[in-house]
């Protein structure tokens, strides 16, 4: 094929098919966020009728407020735990795929269809799994009363979200590890074997360094979505409860806004939760990013 077959017919053509998923992203993403930024700067009426200007009040209020650096703290744990889980465990998977062992054909499909599930549907699927009476658990919890009891333990209802969101994270981490995998040459797996590298020795020595690439995307990927992608798990397993042991910041601005009518300060800390992102996705790159080598 060549290049000029390749090109579009006509220049305007590329804007015409991105324009409908800009306009999406501009309407459901950027301007959200310049309201928010805006927002910050106002004492925003829950009903309208007006706003006034306060400057730095708002970040002041919301910085002073301890539950903001709980709610901040939890959101950092599950941060880490969630996605390094989410990123561990598709890689272990591709590596079993991508050595071919029995049923790894199929399981590759399977592993996949987590993909099409909703968060919110994962959120009801999952508050079942775990329930404590009718759930997986419950014969443990018959033998062991109280052993597994998400409604009235934190640390039990924060382990449910972590599942849940690290099965909603394989299938698209397997498939971006998986590709890795397979696109690096079967003669560099040849040639270590001739060396005597075992299998474990070419997973760490050759297999690892060369998708470092796909590792860094799912890293990154799995960081930033961990943090806004909890809401739909929260608000389906836990409601932030009990006694706000899973309310991690996303779930704590839609409680303050939609519940709590407090505009400017779920705006405040909307605006200090994307600085946030941005300053996490930024030293992801600056210390990360310059070691990764796309070159093999």
């Amino acid at each position: 094929m060549t290049s000029e077959s390749s090109l579009f017919s006509h220049r305007w053509l590329p804007l015409l098919l991105v324009a409908p998923l800009m306009l999406l992203i501009t309407l459901f993403f950027y301007v959200p966020i310049f309201q928010a930024f805006y927002w910050s700067f106002f004492l925003e009426r829950p009903f309208g009728g007006g706003s006034m200007f306060v400057g730095w009040d708002n970040f002041a209020r919301v910085l002073s407020d301890p539950e903001f650096w709980e709610g901040g703290w939890r959101t950092i744990v599950f941060m880490v735990t969630a996605s390094s889980l989410a990123v561990v465990i598709p890689l272990i998977l591709a590596v079993a795929a991508d050595r071919k062992i029995r049923l790894s054909l199929p399981a590759r499909n399977v592993l996949v269809w987590p993909k099409g599930v909703a968060g919110a549907s994962i959120g009801v699927v999952f508050a079942f799994i775990f329930n404590p009476f009718v759930g997986v658990l419950a014969p443990l919890n018959s033998a062991f009363p109280g052993i597994w009891a998400p409604g009235i333990n934190g640390t039990d209802a924060f382990i449910t979200l972590i599942a849940a969101h690290v099965w909603g994270g394989i299938p698209f981490n397997f498939v971006i590890l998986l590709a890795g995998l397979q696109s690096i040459p079967k003669t560099m797996h040849q040639a270590a074997a001739m060396d005597g590298a075992g299998p474990w020795r070419r997973i760490f020595d050759v297999q690892l360094p060369l998708i470092m690439p796909q590792l860094f995307l799912t890293l990154v990927l799995e960081f930033t979505e961990s943090i806004t992608s909890a809401f739909a798990l929260i608000d389906t397993i836990t409601h932030g409860g009990p006694g706000g042991a899973t309310t991690l910041l996303v779930y704590k601005i839609y409680t303050d806004g939609f519940s709590g009518y407090d505009l400017s300060g779920a705006s405040t800390q909307t605006a200090i939760l994307m600085v946030f992102v941005v300053l996490l996705t930024g030293a992801q790159f600056l210390f990360l990013g310059r070691r990764i080598k796309y070159e093999r």
